[in-house]
C-alpha cells in the first residue's frame, strides 16, 4: 500500500504546479482533482471498514478536502489516509473479514489492501492521461492486485497492461475490449467450527510452491493433497478458467484460527449438473470430524446452486477413513471400478 502511494504521488508531485480542477481523468467522468480526492475517501473508507469491523454496509462518514487546499496538499491527504489503510492491514487479525459488497459482501485484510492498491494505480493512470504524463507502476503491485482480486482474469504477457485490460482502460491483443467489470474478493463459508475460506490464485501460488499460503497450519504444514489441488488451482488462473466459487478451500478451525485441511471442487459444474468434490486433513487434526463437518457445508451449498443437482466423491478402496466421512455426509456409494468407489449425494 505504502510503495503503491509513494509511486503515485511521485508521479503526480511532478505536475502539481498546474490546475487539475477541469482537466478530465482518463476515461472518467471526474477531473483530476475530484479523482485525487475520491483516491483519498476509497482509501479510509476501507481503513475504516477493517479498524471498525464493519458488518452488512459501510462505516457512515467520509472526508473532504478543506477549502484552499492546493494539489500539494491532496497529494498529502492521499499519503496519509494510505498510510492509515496500511496500518488498518498490518494490524487486523488474518481472520477478521469486514463488509464490502463484490461479491460475497466481504473482504479480509488482503483483499481491502489489494482494492486500495488497485485505488491508487488506476486513478493514478487516469490522472496521468488527462494531465499528458507518463505512468507506469512496478509489475509486483499490478500483479499483487490482480492476484487477489482479479481471479478470473488469465494472466497476460505483462501485469500492468493486463490490469488496465481488466478495468476497461486499454487493449490486450487476442482479448475483447472490457467494457464492465467488478473485482472479485474470496468466498467464505461457514460450518459449526469451520471457516471454509475460498483460496485466491495468490494463495495458490504460495501452497503450490511449499508455502503456507497465508495461513497457519495445525503442525506446521498442510497435507500433499493440499499442495497437489493448489496447484490445479494455479494452472486453471494461467489458463483463465479458475472460478472462485469451484476452487479450492482451506478449513480453518474458528477456536484458533489453525487451518486444518482443505476441501474443493474439481471444476465448475458439468452441463448435466454434476460436480466432484475432494478433500484432505493434515494428521494432526484428523478424528475430529473436520472432514465430514465441512463435507456437509461444502456440498449443502453446491446443491442450493441451480446448476447442480448431483455431488461427487471418489474415494479409494483402501481409504476406509475416507469412505466413512462421505457416507457420514450422506453420500450414497454408487458404483465400484479400479479399486475406486464412486459416492453421490443428490439434490
Amino acid at each position: 500500500m505504502e510503495e503503491a502511494v509513494a509511486h503515485s504521488t511521485a508521479a503526480l508531485g511532478a505536475v502539481t504546479d498546474r490546475d487539475w480542477t477541469g482537466v478530465g481523468a482518463g476515461r472518467l467522468e471526474w477531473d483530476c482533482r475530484e479523482t485525487a480526492a475520491h483516491v483519498a475517501s476509497d482509501l479510509i473508507a476501507y481503513a475504516g471498514q477493517l479498524a471498525g469491523r464493519a458488518r452488512g454496509a459501510y462505516v457512515p462518514f467520509d472526508i473532504a478536502l478543506d477549502d484552499g487546499t492546493d494539489n500539494s496538499g491532496v497529494l498529502h491527504v492521499i499519503t496519509t489516509t494510505g498510510a492509515l489503510l496500511a496500518a488498518a492491514v498490518r494490524t487486523t487479525p488474518r481472520s477478521v473479514r469486514a463488509f464490502h459488497p463484490y461479491p460475497f459482501r466481504h473482504a479480509n485484510r488482503e483483499g481491502f489492501a489489494a482494492m486500495g492498491v488497485a485505488e491508487v494505480l488506476l486513478h493514478t493512470h487516469d490522472m496521468a492521461e488527462g494531465l499528458g504524463i507518463a505512468y507506469e507502476p512496478p509489475a509486483e503491485l499490478c500483479e499483487f492486485v490482480l492476484a487477489r482480486i482479479f481471479p478470473r482474469v488469465k494472466p497476460g504477457p505483462a501485469p500492468w497492461p493486463t490490469l488496465l485490460w481488466a478495468t476497461g482502460r486499454g487493449e490486450l491483443k487476442g482479448r475483447e475490449p472490457v467494457t464492465e467489470w467488478r473485482w472479485c474478493n474470496n468466498p467464505v463459508l461457514r460450518s459449526e467450527r469451520l471457516d471454509l475460506e475460498g483460496v485466491t490464485p495468490a494463495a495458490a501460488a504460495s501452497l503450490s510452491l511449499a508455502g503456507d499460503g497465508g495461513f497457519t497450519w495445525a503442525g506446521g504444514a498442510p497435507a500433499e493433497g493440499t499442495r497437489v489441488g493448489a496447484g490445479i488451482g494455479v494452472k486453471q488462473y494461467e489458463e483463465g478458467a479458475f472460478v472462485p466459487e469451484w476452487g479450492m478451500y482451506v478449513l480453518v478451525r474458528r477456536e484458533d484460527d489453525r487451518a486444518v485441511g482443505a476441501m474443493g471442487f474439481h471444476g465448475p459444474p458439468s452441463a448435466d449438473g454434476r460436480v466432484e468434490i475432494g478433500y484432505d486433513l493434515v494428521v494432526e487434526a484428523r478424528g475430529n470430524g473436520y472432514a465430514t463437518e465441512a463435507l456437509r457445508t461444502l456440498s449443502a451449498w453446491a446443491l442450493e446452486q441451480g446448476a447442480v443437482h448431483t455431488v461427487v466423491a471418489v474415494v479409494e478402496e483402501t481409504n476406509v477413513p475416507s469412505q466413512k466421512v462421505v457416507t457420514r455426509a450422506g453420500f450414497t456409494e454408487v458404483s465400484r471400478q479400479d479399486d475406486r468407489i464412486t459416492y453421490e449425494l443428490r439434490a
